[in-house]
């Protein structure tokens, strides 16, 4: 119940201050994928594999970071409650009503007649 509240109460922040979140996570996945390269670098100048394996771990915290960023500021919920996504009327879906089936001749023929 306590992440509803909070998916209502970030789908009602003002959009300056939604910007402004986005640019921190991006340079926070920039920082990261930089310290990654670091690790790498030293990896490959001390000839250590751990250090190699702590660079592919923070690069793949980083690509996680950015993928939820993606997600989350990019939801269909949240386009619709800024309006930029006009919200839908009606039930979506295709309707079984107008589909006759082989086996329900008997109802056809009960029209005709």
């Amino acid at each position: 119940m306590a992440s509803g509240a909070s998916v209502n109460a970030f789908l009602l922040l003002p959009t300056p201050l939604v910007t402004v979140i986005a640019l921190v996570v991006v340079l926070v996945v920039i920082a990261l994928v930089a310290w990654a390269l670091q690790l790498m670098q030293a990896a490959n100048d001390r000839r250590e594999f751990s250090l190699m394996l702590a660079g592919c771990m923070v690069c793949s915290a980083a690509v996680g970071l950015a993928t939820v960023m993606v997600l989350t500021f990019t939801s269909p919920v949240r386009l619709e409650a800024r309006g930029l996504v006009a919200p839908e009327t009606g039930p979506s879906g295709v309707s079984l009503d107008a589909i006759v089936l082989p086996w329900d001749d008997s109802l056809t023929l009960q029209g005709e007649g």
